[in-house]
């Protein structure tokens, strides 16, 4: 999505290719320009993380393939962002697990829309929810209560990676399983979740299908044994632990 050339040598590298690809985002009309502002929060996170997938997430990602997996229907939340920096592997998740997946902007304009699921569609997606908006969720007054009656406004489990708190609270309100991707283990979004993966979503998403592919041929039980072993609120101790860690205590 870029023609910017980053050479592997820069100590930067990864993180310049993701600015890179909410950049190109924002060329083509898919990310809003208050993206570039929400990546560069998350990248601090992500540096104070160690930018790395830290023990305590790879347990949530595990525990959210099992949430999406004994789902009865699983919706996968696309915002401008994760459009742009992970529409491919929201694509093989939702295969991994028969998740649908579905547009839902703050900034909702008809012609962004219809550009982000067209982007999907080149990543793979065959069908992309979202563009009916005939349902809402209750609470909200933007646009972001905006959903398909069939897709969120109908699920019992939902993965929304980069979430607005507020949308966040709103839709645990409404009693659905909510799955967050965050990389602020403070944010509302990640404390409201009932699970929270504080990790980078280019992170987070493959570890989430690499989990649910491996439990694909587990049965209810043990799906069941996972979701209730899960405790998001060590998961969120264990994140600022983390950032609060040194590197120097890292390596001991």
């Amino acid at each position: 999505m870029t023609d910017v050339d980053v050479p592997e040598s820069h100590p930067r590298y990864e993180s310049l290719l993701l600015r890179h690809r909410i950049e190109a985002g924002v060329e083509k009309g898919i990310t809003s320009r208050q993206g570039l502002i929400a990546q560069g929060r998350g990248e601090a996170f992500d540096y104070l993380l160690g930018e790395r997938t830290i023990p305590s997430a790879d347990a949530a990602a595990r525990a959210a393939a099992a949430h999406l997996l004994r789902a009865d229907r699983a919706v996968l939340s696309v915002n401008g962002n994760v459009a742009a920096l992970a529409p491919g592997e929201t694509v093989e998740l939702a295969a991994a697990t028969g998740a649908d997946v579905e547009v839902n902007l703050f900034n909702r304009t008809e012609e962004r829309m219809e550009r982000i699921a067209a982007h999907l569609r080149e990543h793979g997606a065959e069908e992309v929810l979202g563009l009916a908006g005939d349902g809402r969720i209750p609470g909200l007054d933007h646009e972001r209560a905006t959903v398909d009656a069939d897709g969120i406004g109908s699920a019992d489990v939902v993965l929304v990676p980069l979430e607005d708190g507020d949308r966040a609270e709103a839709l645990a309100a409404t009693g659905k399983t909510e799955i967050v991707v965050d990389l602020n283990p403070l944010s509302r979004s990640a404390r409201t979740a009932s699970v929270p993966v504080v990790d980078n979503i280019v992170r987070a998403l493959p570890n989430v299908t690499d989990h649910a592919r491996e439990l694909a041929g587990a049965d209810e039980a043990e799906l069941d044994a996972i979701v209730e072993a899960f405790d998001p609120e060590e998961a969120l101790s264990a994140a600022e632990r983390a950032i609060r860690t040194t590197d120097e205590e890292r390596d001991r």
